[in-house]
């Protein structure tokens, strides 16, 4: 299920300080579940124990929640045991890691597992995923670790090597070798990161991929190939990029072993009869069955090449799983193609052309910024707003365009780890406007209503992540993340990959507030509605006679001399305040407050009745059907105008947080702010704007920024 509120920016916020410290890099990656492994091997070793896990125990929890579960006869015979109980010897990796570690179970995990095969085809990531120097001999405490990329920050997942087992073989993943154990332990680290084993059931291989690399993922199917493919996959070479093409069950050729399987690709031009053939090199990680076709390792095409030209492509005779082919073929043959673009920090060579990328993290909120696509004009708007600003065309002198190459990738996170909770993949897209030079603003309703998109994601769709690549001109640019549907809450991250520099940054509401809060009326320009407060007011007060002199009212009385009046405002639709926003509204207009009165004399109730008389057009004003009630979704730009009349400085701002925080807050069940919430509201962020509010960094020992203040506070 979703965060609660006040937990999603607590632990929004315990990142943000994670990340100023350098956690979550590959160099120093979070420690999931606060796990240290080099502390916990240690104390093992020191009690001479092995370890046991308890945040993910050796239980039907850790197997699943529903094939998985308690009520299913597929686990009563699973027996967690270790390797040492399983087999003599056993051995973290024997001989290196190679495809045939991994042995598909009683898991319908192949998407993963294809994944992994891929991995062992380049050492440097494989062994960023799975540290060496893990062993079952020296420094042995039953405690394994592997590192995983975990939605923009890389984490280390321990484990203990308790795995399940079924008359005495492994139930999941295993290796061709009886005592080799990395893959296995690998999967249950995986399963770890996301709940348990039943979770990883059905997916897409480029998810596990991005989470080994921290890369991006785009997907061309062949048949709509884009004419520059070919050098979109040149490209994606220099830049260390990993390509993968799989074929559609029902155009399986004998070399496929399944949907699952990928292919490794290189791309070379080449020579013939002083014609350019375009060739790209396949990896068949799988197995040693290859292509026959054209310029298969046998084939004649190869005759017409020079010993030279044949070493540089190193072509060679052997069912080793690769062999070329050429372009035109491959698209024949292959259906799809998928490109993980690696970030900067996961390429340690400086010569290659590595991409610039940013990375923003957000959160739809149903009532508030939860908006739906453009099919929804009303909402559409209040999406999470991001600002794309291209500064550098593409450096390529092949090319007769012009414009800046770019990669937006739009993901949704935890839902694979809440489908337990019955949690299923949103549908879900993004669009991009062109907009002017230097705007900083969230673009209101009409904007998109009267503005054409630049570019789009091709459709929404049910994946974890949607990924597109794009050419615009430099300039600036707003992208609008969102679900397909209205009120449907989750987080979520985006990244962009550009070849050229590139920012982004997610658009916050700015405030201007340059006019100072209008003065209270004075009492010669009472009007008939004032003199009546009044009158109340002193018949209230003057009849406690111990409060003859200094005549004040508790909050209890106020919410008497409020209610008498307002409820006479029938298009307000209101039963009146109730007592307790009476007594915050004392306790922002007592002045003596710190006397501890907890009453207001005239003068401070004068002054609130002039704030509730401008909140109230406000709330008039937005409340055009007379209902009684703001949506939630307009409640974004009520507020704005009231903070506009209550902030005496100028370029303050409500972070988008803050308007959440607000509708979960305020909202009723339907979405909907009745005037007392409204009034309330106001109440408390006057509060948090005023001179008392101000000296909060005196006491803020948890080191938090305004905003971020302001999210916690108002949520309290």
């Amino acid at each position: 299920m979703p965060y609660t509120p006040s937990g999603f920016f607590c632990d929004r916020l315990i990142r943000e300080r994670e990340r100023r410290d350098g956690e979550g890099s590959l160099n120093k990656p979070l420690r999931f579940n606060g796990q240290d492994f080099n502390a916990l091997r240690q104390e093992c070793l020191q009690r001479k124990s092995p370890f046991e896990d308890d945040s993910f125990p050796a239980t039907v929890e850790s197997l699943g929640f529903k094939e998985l579960g308690h009520k299913s006869n597929k686990v009563k015979n699973i027996v967690w045991k270790r390797p040492k109980e399983i087999c003599e010897n056993p051995q973290f990796i024997v001989g290196g890691a190679s495809r045939t570690d991994i042995c598909q179970g009683d898991l319908g995990d192949c998407w993963l597992l294809a994944a992994i095969a891929c991995l062992t085809l380049n050492e440097k990531l494989l062994y960023r995923v799975v540290p060496q120097e893990q062993s079952f001999s020296e420094g042995y405490g039953g405690i394994f670790h592997f590192q995983f990329w975990r939605y923009g920050d890389w984490v280390d997942v321990v484990i203990d090597d308790r795995i399940p087992t079924f008359n005495n073989q492994l139930v999941f993943t295993k290796s061709a070798e009886r005592n080799e154990f990395w893959s296995a332990l690998l999967e249950k680290a995986y399963a770890k990161l996301h709940g348990s084993y039943e979770a990883l059931k059905g997916g897409n291989t480029t998810e596990a991929m991005e989470d080994f690399t921290g890369g991006v993922t785009e997907f061309y199917e062949l048949k709509e190939a884009p004419k520059e493919l070919y050098k979109i996959m040149k490209k994606a070479l220099l830049r260390g990029s990993l390509m993968g093409c799989s074929i559609d069950v029902s155009r399986a050729l004998d070399m496929q072993p399944g949907s699952a399987a990928s292919l490794l690709l290189q791309c070379k031009p080449s020579q013939q009869k002083d014609s350019k053939v375009r060739l790209v090199r396949l990896r068949n990680p799988w197995g040693q069955v290859e292509w026959n076709g054209p310029w298969s390792d046998n084939s004649k095409e190869w005759a017409n090449l020079s010993a030279a030209e044949k070493e540089k492509l190193q072509h060679q005779s052997a069912e080793d799983g690769e062999f070329w082919m050429s372009f035109e073929d491959f698209k024949k043959n292959y259906t799809k193609i998928e490109i993980c673009n690696l970030t900067p920090d996961a390429l340690e060579d400086d010569k290659i052309h590595k991409w610039t990328v940013s990375v923003n993290e957000g959160r739809w909120v149903k009532g508030c910024s939860a908006g739906g696509c453009r099919n929804y004009p009303d909402t559409f708007w209040t999406n999470p707003q991001y600002r794309l600003r291209l500064l550098e065309e593409d450096d390529d002198p092949e090319d007769n365009e012009v414009g800046c190459t770019f990669v937006v990738a739009l993901m949704q996170k935890n839902r694979r780890k809440e489908r337990k909770m019955g949690a299923n993949l949103f549908t879900i897209g993004f669009a991009i406007y062109e907009v002017m030079h230097g705007n900083k603003q969230h673009m209101q309703k009409d904007f998109f209503v009267f503005s054409s998109s630049k570019a789009r994601c091709k459709s929404y769709i049910n994946l974890r992540e949607v990924t597109q690549r794009f050419r615009l001109s430099p300039g600036e640019y707003v992208i609008v993340p969102s679900t397909y549907e209205p009120h449907q809450e989750g987080e979520f991250i985006l990244r962009v990959f550009s070849e050229k520099k590139n920012t982004s940054e997610e658009i916050e509401n700015r405030i201007e507030a340059d006019h100072p809060v209008p003065a209270p009326a004075s009492v010669g320009e009472e009007s008939e509605e004032d003199q009546q407060f009044r009158t109340i007011f002193q018949e209230i007060a003057g009849d406690v006679s111990r409060r003859s002199t200094d005549m004040e009212i508790t909050a209890n009385e106020l919410k008497n001399v409020l209610n008498r009046v307002i409820t006479k405002h029938k298009e307000l639709n209101t039963k009146g305040f109730s007592l307790e926003s009476c007594r915050s509204m004392i306790a922002l207009m007592d002045v003596s407050f710190m006397d501890g009165t907890g009453r207001l004399n005239l003068q401070e109730f004068r002054h609130l009745w002039n704030k509730i008389k401008q909140w109230q057009g406000i709330f008039k004003h937005y409340n055009a059907d007379q209902s009684g009630s703001i949506n939630s979704y307009e409640m974004r730009n009520a507020v704005n105008d009231a903070v506009m009349c209550l902030v005496s400085h100028s370029g303050f701002r409500l972070n988008n947080q803050l308007y959440d925080i607000i509708t979960m807050r305020y909202a009723n069940e339907g979405m909907n702010i009745d005037f007392d919430s409204f009034i309330s509201c106001l109440v408390r962020l006057e509060a948090m704007f005023s001179d008392r509010a101000s000296e909060w960094n005196s006491f803020n020992s948890l080191n938090l920024s305004r905003p971020q203040w302001l999210q916690l506070t108002m949520y309290a």
